[in-house]
């Protein structure tokens, strides 16, 4: 059966399944891939043309949401099967892309050689003449369907957001949070933010979340993980919690042990009611949000040492 709206979830495998995705958006026989995952996700990238009836060669582009590795880390090997393709980035991230040293240095200071290998595999570089540099409102053209890229910083200076307004979706990287489905209810999704590291910004988040829900969209396309509704009650959760993790981290700016603090209390905002919504175990929600509760409270811990400077 064809996906909704014809874009297809494909799940790269990082970490786990249901925990990472990346979008296949086909119309008229043309496709286009909105983020990547990791070089590991080359195979489930490749199956998800096949699975649509494309070939690579129908694939026009790859658009990056935002350059984390779990977005974008595959993006080099990727194009290399891909003869048509162009990238679509942030022009603070087609840097990074072009030439990938810092990112890949960043990102090992915070993760660590052995995860670095584990979990992202090799980071091949674009060719700067396959990229497209996506400013606020660059169109982008996928069998005459338009997708257009919204300037949306907050979790990372260099995000964009898609607006797909035949299907009336926004594909929101890592923006409009983190809500997975084995969290799911018949009352709803839970859904939280994502401050990992390192350009947290709070006000630029919410205003960031704000405009999105100001397109009315019918769904929200989230990495982590898949599409969910209800965009303006969504919206409106993400910011009050944007506001209690920002209370909690100003409370805790000057605690011994600050990254350990901010774990905790991290846990005691998201876990109690995760329990109540889902009816999982304590436990149980940890295993599901735990690596977003570490990697948020190390995104919290950069932007209070940015607020010293």
């Amino acid at each position: 059966m064809p996906p909704p709206c014809g874009i297809h979830t494909i799940d790269t495998g990082f970490q786990r399944c249901n925990f990472d995705a990346a979008y296949l958006v086909v119309e008229s026989g043309r496709g286009a891939f909105v983020d990547c995952g990791t070089s590991l996700a080359l195979p489930a990238m490749l199956t998800a043309i096949s699975t649509a009836g494309l070939t690579p060669a129908d694939i026009d582009w790859l658009i990056l949401t935002h350059v984390h590795l779990d977005h974008a880390g595959g993006a080099g090997a990727l194009l290399q099967h891909l003869p048509n393709a162009r990238v679509v980035v942030h022009p603070r991230g087609a840097p990074h892309m072009i030439e990938p040293a810092r990112l890949i240095a960043g990102a090992t200071a915070v993760y660590g050689e052995e995860e670095m290998a584990r979990s992202y595999g090799q980071i091949v570089p674009i060719p700067a003449e396959r990229v497209d540099i996506a400013h606020d409102g660059h169109r982008v053209d996928v069998g005459g369907r338009t997708l257009v890229c919204i300037d949306t910083p907050g979790h990372a200076a260099h995000h964009i957001c898609i607006w797909d307004e035949t299907s009336r979706s926004v594909l929101t990287g890592d923006t409009f949070g983190i809500s997975y489905r084995e969290l799911d209810t018949p009352d709803g999704i839970f859904l939280f933010p994502t401050t990992s590291p390192v350009q947290f910004d709070p006000p630029a988040l919410k205003a960031s979340i704000q405009r999105l829900a100001d397109l009315q969209p019918d769904h929200v396309y989230l990495t982590h993980y898949g599409r969910i509704g209800d965009a303006q009650l969504n919206a409106q959760r993400l910011q009050e919690l944007i506001d209690a993790m920002v209370e909690r981290a100003l409370a805790l700016a000057d605690a011994p042990d600050r990254h350990t603090a901010l774990t905790a209390a991290l846990d005691a905002l998201y876990v109690p009611d995760a329990v109540a919504h889902s009816g999982l175990s304590p436990d149980a929600v940890r295993d599901i949000i735990g690596l977003d509760i570490e990697l948020n409270a190390q995104g919290l811990g950069v932007w209070l040492d940015r607020q010293r400077r």
